[in-house]
């Protein structure tokens, strides 16, 4: 194929000089740049008050930043307007929680589509039932969440947040409520989306362990990024983590 012919995606994130100020003069992001590119596992870590929650909230269009450019597969989303920038957090976007945000009276498979209704699309049956089956749910659709272990309802939630096949999925601490096999399960399902379906993650977490199962990893402080590890380990990660702490 040529390449005129061939298509070259854009970065699932590019951020360029991006600027967060809180009311006092608090700056939470301190001329951060960063891109993703397609097919890519981050993990983003830091010590509390770091900036690592608001650079994923101005990164997914949950935050304004207060200067600098955001984009998302390719789209500027800083000074679009709320309505449009919730379509395209919709559209392209999946979220992940520590909490796993279903709905109660609900069964898993209604919690899965519920996002996707509520934008007026259709459900693709046949990703879902393919995501399902890969995180082992395809025989708990009908359940309720309350039915379910702490592990299954995320690997859900997880489900939920790709039922769009959205460009970007942003995972804040996904392993922070369960137990350690449970967390290994979510994180190995991350990974292997990643590697297996070109799905896009960016993971915040305080956990070493978790965050050496991405491609990437950033370490911030003081609303900056300090360092950037490729193929990460935890030992290295802890390191870090205890230096920064010793500042």
């Amino acid at each position: 194929m040529s390449p005129a012919t061939t298509a070259v995606r854009a970065p699932a994130i590019a951020l360029a000089r991006l600027t967060k100020t809180y009311p006092g003069g608090i700056r939470a992001l301190d001329d951060v740049s960063l891109t993703v590119a397609p097919g890519t596992f981050l993990a983003v870590m830091g010590p509390s008050g770091s900036g690592k929650s608001t650079l994923m909230h101005c990164a997914a269009g949950l935050d304004t930043p207060t200067s600098g450019s955001v984009r998302v597969d390719g789209t500027e989303i800083a000074g679009l307007g709320e309505a449009r920038c919730t379509e395209l957090r919709r559209e392209r976007v999946g979220f992940v929680f520590q909490a796993y945000s279903l709905i109660p009276s609900l069964s898993i498979g209604d919690n899965i589509t519920l996002p996707l209704r509520l934008a007026g699309r259709r459900p693709d049956r046949r990703w879902i039932g393919e995501l399902t089956e890969r995180v082992g749910l395809a025989g708990r659709l009908d359940h309720r969440p309350a039915e379910l272990s702490g592990g299954q309802q995320q690997r859900a939630a997880v489900v939920r947040a790709l039922a769009a096949r959205p460009a970007v999925v942003f995972a804040d601490e996904p392993t922070g409520a369960l137990d350690l096999r449970s967390a290994h399960e979510v994180l190995e399902l991350l990974r292997g989306l990643v590697d297996e379906l070109g799905q896009t993650v960016v993971m915040v977490t305080h956990d070493p362990a978790a965050a050496a199962r991405a491609h990437r990893a950033l370490v911030m402080a003081d609303g900056r990024v300090v360092e950037t590890l490729d193929r990460p380990t935890a030992p290295r990660l802890a390191d870090r983590l205890v230096m920064l702490g010793e500042r």
